[in-house]
C-alpha cells in the first residue's frame, strides 16, 4: 500500500490496523507513505530516521493508557520536487492499493461533486498534468494520482485501488468524479479510459480521535516506554474503519482485525457524519465562544452538552432512520458513547483544531440534516444552533477577537468578511449558495438560525 499524506491520523489509525494484522500474522501487506507537499519535512525525516517505526499511545475515557509500536510503514519516500520515487513506488506492480488522507476542503468540488476550476491550484496542477509533468512545489491529490496512474499505464503495473481515508460524505465516488474529471480536462483520452477499467475508488467511514501530538508526548513515551521517539502520536483508544469490499486488486485481510467489510458505507457514513463530526463541531464552536480551549472542557459545560445532545436527538436521529428503513446503527447508543468519548481529558483536543473548515463542514455535515428536516415539515431549532454557533465564532475572527488562528481552506476571507459586515449577518449567512445550496435564502432556515443566535448571544453573556 502506498499511502499519501503521513499525518498523525494516517499513523494512529490505518497503519494501526495494518500493524495488528502483521501481529497476527498477515505479513504480505507493508505500506509506503509519503506527502504531496513539503510542510512535513521534521516529522519524514524522523519517521526515516527510525526506519518507519514510531509509538502510538492511546488513551480510554477511564483515563488507562497504552503504548504500540508500530512498524507497519516499511518506507518512508521523502518529499522532493517531482516526486520521483512516490511515482516509482505507485507504478511497482506491487502496490495494490494507493490510499490518502484529504481534507473536505481539498476534493475541490462544487454542490454537483463535480471538479470545480475556480480553484488557482487546480488550474496550474491541469496545465501541468497537461504537458505531462508534477508540479514541483506540491500537488493536489488530483495532480498526484493522475501522475502516478499515467506512469503505472506506462509500466502496464496492472490494477489498484484508490483508497479514500478521510471523513468526505460517499468519498470514493465522489473522489472518483473528480479525478475522472481532472484527467478528461487535462486531455488525456488514453489515461482516463485505462482509469475507468483498471481502478476502483470504495467508500469508506473512518473514525478515531488523533489531536495533534502535545509537546510533553514524547517524554511521556520516554517515561513509559524507554524509546525516545522523535515521532510518536496520541489517540483515543475508540477506533473504527467501514469499507465497501470493492477492491480490484486484492487487499488485507482488515476483518481479522476489526474492520467492517460492508456492501454499502452509507449508514455508518451518515451516523459518523451527522452524529460525531457535526457534534464535534458545536462542541468546538460553543467552547471557542465560552472561553475553553479543549474539547473535554466543552462536554463538561452542561449548556453545550445539551446542545450537541438536543441536535442529535432531535434532528440527526429522526434524519438517519425513517420508518421502514432502519439504520444498523444503534443511534441512540452511538450518540451516547461519541459524547463519552469527546469527555475524554486526557486526549486534550483543542477547539482551534475541531473549530477549522467550517465553511467546508456547514455543507458537508450540517446542511443536509436541515435540507432533509425541512422538507418534511419538521422543526430545525435544534440543528439551527450550529450555524448559529459558527457565525457567532466567525464574527469573532471578523473582528480579531478570536483566541486563536482560525484555519478554513474552504473560505474565501472576503465573502466572510462580507458575511460578517452585513447589515443583517444571519440573513447573509443562509443566504450563501456555498454553504447551504438549493435551501440558501430559505425563510425558515434564516428564522431558525435568528432564534438560535439570541440563544448563542445568551451562552456568550453567561460565559
Amino acid at each position: 500500500m502506498l499511502h499519501l499524506g503521513l499525518g498523525s491520523f494516517h499513523r494512529a489509525h490505518q497503519a494501526a490496523y495494518l500493524q495488528a494484522l502483521r501481529g497476527a500474522g498477515e505479513v504480505q501487506w507493508s505500506l509506503a507513505g509519503t506527502n504531496l507537499r513539503p510542510d512535513m519535512a521534521d516529522v519524514l525525516n524522523a519517521l526515516r530516521a527510525q526506519n518507519g517505526a514510531y509509538t502510538l499511545e492511546t488513551v480510554s475515557p477511564a483515563g488507562e493508557y497504552r503504548y504500540e509500536r508500530i512498524e507497519a510503514i516499511q518506507e518512508i519516500i521523502p518529499y522532493v520536487p517531482g516526486q520521483a520515487a512516490m511515482l516509482a513506488r505507485g507504478a511497482d506492480p506491487a502496490t495494490r492499493i494507493i490510499s490518502f488522507t484529504v481534507t473536505e476542503a481539498g476534493y475541490y468540488l462544487n454542490h454537483e461533486h463535480r471538479l470545480d476550476l475556480s480553484y488557482p491550484d487546480l488550474l496550474v496542477d491541469l496545465e501541468c498534468a497537461r504537458r505531462g509533468q508534477l508540479r514541483a512545489e506540491g500537488t493536489t491529490i488530483y495532480g498526484a494520482i493522475t501522475a502516478i496512474l499515467r506512469a503505472r499505464m506506462a509500466a502496464k503495473a496492472g490494477p489498484v485501488t484508490l483508497l479514500n481515508c478521510d471523513n468526505l460524505r460517499h468519498n470514493g465516488e465522489r473522489f472518483r468524479a473528480g479525478l475522472l474529471d481532472f484527467i478528461e480536462y487535462a486531455g488525456d483520452a488514453p489515461l482516463l479510459a485505462w482509469a475507468q477499467a483498471h481502478t476502483a475508488s470504495p467508500n469508506t467511514m473512518v473514525d478515531r480521535i488523533t489531536p495533534r501530538p502535545p509537546a510533553d508526548l514524547r517524554g511521556r513515551v520516554r517515561h513509559a516506554t524507554g524509546w525516545d521517539d522523535a515521532a510518536p502520536v496520541t489517540a483515543e483508544s475508540f477506533i473504527q474503519w467501514v469499507i465497501e469490499d470493492d477492491f480490484i486488486a486484492g487487499r488485507p485481510a482488515w476483518e481479522r482485525v476489526g474492520v467492517e467489510l460492508v456492501q454499502s458505507v452509507q449508514p455508518y457514513e451518515e451516523a459518523k457524519i451527522r452524529i460525531l463530526n457535526a457534534s464535534h463541531s458545536c462542541i468546538a464552536w460553543a467552547a471557542t465562544l465560552c472561553g475553553l480551549q479543549y474539547i473535554h472542557e466543552g462536554v463538561r459545560t452542561p449548556a453545550i452538552r445539551q446542545m450537541a445532545y438536543d441536535y442529535v436527538t432531535n434532528d440527526a436521529i429522526p434524519c438517519l432512520s425513517q420508518p421502514g428503513h432502519a439504520s444498523p446503527v444503534d443511534l441512540p447508543a452511538y450518540r451516547d458513547v461519541v459524547l463519552e468519548r469527546f469527555s475524554n481529558p486526557a486526549i486534550r483536543d483543542t477547539n482551534q483544531r475541531v473549530a477549522a473548515d467550517g465553511f467546508a463542514k456547514i455543507p458537508g455535515f450540517i446542511a443536509p440534516t436541515v435540507r432533509e428536516r425541512l422538507a418534511a415539515h419538521a422543526e430545525i431549532d435544534s440543528v439551527a444552533m450550529l450555524p448559529a454557533l459558527f457565525l457567532a465564532v466567525l464574527q469573532r475572527w471578523h473582528a480579531g477577537q478570536l483566541s486563536y488562528t482560525y484555519q478554513d481552506q474552504s473560505m474565501n476571507p472576503a465573502v466572510a468578511h462580507a458575511i460578517c459586515a452585513a447589515a443583517d449577518p444571519v440573513e447573509a449567512l443562509c443566504a450563501d449558495k456555498i454553504l447551504w445550496g438549493d435551501i440558501a435564502g430559505e425563510a425558515r432556515l434564516t428564522d431558525a438560525v435568528r432564534r438560535a443566535a439570541s440563544r448563542v448571544a445568551q451562552l456568550q453573556a453567561a460565559a
